[in-house]
């Protein structure tokens, strides 16, 4: 069954506490303003996760879990399966000591605010990165030098059958962008962090923040980074183009269009939609640069941005199951 189904959505509404939104345009959820129609759950409690997710697998019907659009690439035609929106209701914030539980649907920026105006290093690093912490988390989200997987001592899961559980670090097995907990909707998390200077803290968020606001296309409708920065030789050198950006800079593709994306003029590993960009316009720019740099330098990029189908399954290679 699809979750556009008009009886899935009304035993949904049966069930939760929660809203259920049916052909609701997924573009609204997607930091590239990019995505068709689908039935959304926006949970309003913790516990709407799992009824969701239980009438799921009861009925035979995918599902997807959504925090806050980034790093994704949703379809034109949008979803079959169930988009369940992980937002408000799931925004928590508590603090004992040293950790902090921090609810899935919380947005990154603001809890490493937060936590950084309670003296606490650890979060701040994230201050400028689109995304929310269960989306951080999942895809072990990194930037100036740390990420999640640094920080986490506990994750709070749903399986497919709705079932719960906590999963301690060692549970969890990070790797570079990945958490290793596909099939599974993160609802909460405890990370642990390191008491800082107020003065050192403030001093690093502004720097942080200017950065980024000065050198990515900060306020322009994007996923974040495209690709990941590759290994191998081109990686290895010493001089010359080394990341993902620049590569794709030095391949002379900054401002490259297909129609309504671009690469940003701005920082080459960014796309940007211009105002009319589909998923098959970014997907189709994508394989353009992949296949000049590697013509040029011999690196082969690989997307950092999640592609997703139909059935809310990823079509990057290296994370199917």
């Amino acid at each position: 069954m699809s979750a556009r189904a008009p009886a899935f959505a009304e035993a949904l509404r049966g069930r939760l506490r929660g809203e259920v939104r049916e052909a609701e345009p997924l573009a609204r959820y997607s930091t590239y303003r990019i995505g068709g129609p689908a039935t959304v759950v926006l949970p309003a409690v913790a516990e709407d996760v799992g009824l969701a997710l239980r009438l799921a697998h009861e009925e035979g019907v995918p599902w997807f879990a959504l925090g806050l659009g980034s790093n994704i690439l949703l379809p034109d035609s949008g979803l079959d399966a169930l988009v369940i929106r992980l937002g408000k209701g799931l925004d928590r914030l508590r603090q004992e000591g040293e950790r902090w539980t921090l609810g899935a649907g919380m947005p990154a920026p603001l809890a490493a605010r937060r936590t950084a105006a309670a003296g606490f290093a650890g979060l701040h690093v994230f201050v400028g990165v689109p995304g929310s912490v269960g989306g951080g988390v999942y895809m072990n989200a990194g930037c100036h030098g740390g990420d999640w997987s640094d920080v986490v001592e506990t994750v709070t899961v749903v399986d497919a059958a709705g079932r719960d559980a906590v999963r301690v670090r060692s549970q969890v097995p990070f790797t570079y962008r990945r958490s290793g907990l596909e099939g599974e909707v993160i609802v909460e998390t405890t990370v642990r962090l390191r008491p800082e200077e107020q003065h050192r803290l403030d001093q690093q968020i502004a720097e942080m923040f200017e950065w980024r606001q000065r050198g990515t296309p900060f306020n322009q409708p994007c996923c974040g980074s495209v690709f990941k920065n590759p290994s191998g030789p081109s990686w290895e050198r010493q001089d010359g183009p080394r990341t993902a950006g620049q590569l794709i800079e030095a391949s002379g593709l900054k401002g490259s269009r297909v129609g309504g994306v671009e690469v940003s003029p701005m920082h080459a590993n960014y796309f940007v939609n211009t105002g009319t960009a589909t998923a098959a316009d970014v997907r189709g720019l994508i394989e353009q640069v992949q296949r000049t740099v590697e013509e040029r330098f011999g690196a082969r990029l690989e997307p950092e941005v999640k592609l997703i189908g139909a059935s809310g399954e990823y079509l990057n290679p290296e994370l199917s199951p």
